[in-house]
């Protein structure tokens, strides 16, 4: 028979290894939370720099402090305007968002309110893309990024480079501004070398040809 101390011990040790599996397996009351999503993991934003230039499709969010009557969410349409209580159509494509935002409270302060306190926001931007065509990699369309830039060098880049008969002396954009359709001539190469250059900026549905060098 064990000694009654040594018993003991054998009791406590027994104890704290059913007591230690319980607590294994016993959910946490209180889990980390789960990091907030980052904007663009559902394909919607929910802010804009003041420099963002409104565009078809957008979703705009329009809110005036302590006027909760006024507040607004719409689309652009394809008449360039958002819809508002009190004002109805308000035309805002084309302008930044600090812009739009000075054009409302103009509007407001015209007729309604003294000095309306208004905030503009984007909750879902419309879809933005550049085709890329010719001698590059991997031909295709491409989203832009919802908030951002896209020079005609990171656009060559995004489509896998030129190929080996690619030619980056030789690119066209073709862009549609208005009811005008351009064809713009790009050298890729000395822009490339020119570290000290504007970058050329790509717009939606600029569709990019690299042209064929002579081998």
């Amino acid at each position: 028979m064990l000694p009654i101390k040594v018993f003991s011990l054998l009791l406590i040790a027994v104890t704290w290894s059913i007591t230690g599996r319980a607590l294994a397996q016993t959910p946490d009351a209180n889990p980390p939370a789960e990091p907030p999503p980052k904007a663009g993991d559902s394909g919607v934003m929910t802010a804009a720099s003041p420099e963002y230039i409104l565009r078809q499709g957008d979703v705009v969010t329009v809110k005036v402090y302590q006027e909760d009557d006024l507040a607004s969410v719409s689309r652009i349409g394809n008449n360039g305007a958002i819809t508002m209580p009190l004002r109805g159509s308000v035309k805002v494509v084309s302008n930044s968002l600090e812009k739009a935002t000075l054009i409302i409270h103009d509007l407001l302060a015209k007729d309604y309110l003294v000095d309306p306190q208004v905030t503009l926001n984007v909750t879902e931007f419309a879809k933005r893309r550049f085709t890329v065509l010719g001698q590059v990699q991997r031909p295709n369309t491409y989203d832009m990024p919802a908030d951002d830039s896209v020079s005609l060098l990171q656009a060559i880049a995004t489509a896998g480079g030129y190929t080996r008969i690619g030619n980056p002396r030789k690119i066209t954009v073709q862009r549609t501004v208005g009811t005008d359709n351009q064809v713009i001539k790009v050298d890729a190469e000395a822009m490339a070398l020119n570290k000290k250059e504007k970058p050329f900026l790509i717009l939606p549905d600029d569709v990019i040809v690299v042209g064929e060098k002579w081998l």
